[in-house]
């Protein structure tokens, strides 16, 4: 059974930084787009990061390009989200989502023009940018 459970959330003032992680069970990440989305209260879902199965492609949302940067450790079958420089903006519930890279891309399901039916979701995490 395919599984992903974020960690690294938390509160932090502005300007400061946060680490995420996504942890993967039941399947190898090799041959996955994973992605980072998040959803604040009132707004609709958007795309924040995305890589590819062998992290040689990302694909960043134009707000989060130069704080934010995605990696992965396939060994740890984990993906990172570094993010700097937060603004309160930023507030929301961040979500992992891993999708058969065979049937999207990682422009297509940061952008949300794919994101296939079969794709994998963590429960999210919490990142609160406030003073």
């Amino acid at each position: 059974q395919l599984q992903l459970v974020e960690s690294g959330g938390g509160l932090v003032q502005p300007g400061g930084s946060l680490r995420l992680s996504c942890a993967a069970s039941g399947f190898t990440q090799d041959y996955y787009v994973t992605g980072w989305f998040r959803q604040a209260p009132g707004k609709e879902r958007e795309g924040v990061a995305c890589i590819s199965g062998l992290g040689n492609s990302m694909f960043y949302a134009d707000s989060m390009k130069g704080r934010f940067t995605i990696s992965r450790d396939n060994g740890q079958n984990t993906v990172f989200l570094q993010m700097d420089n937060l603004k309160p903006e930023d507030t929301a519930v961040y979500y992992c989502a891993a999708a058969n890279s065979r049937i999207t891309t990682v422009q297509y399901m940061c952008d949300q023009i794919h994101i296939p039916s079969s794709t994998s979701w963590g429960q999210g995490t919490q990142v609160t940018v406030s003073s």
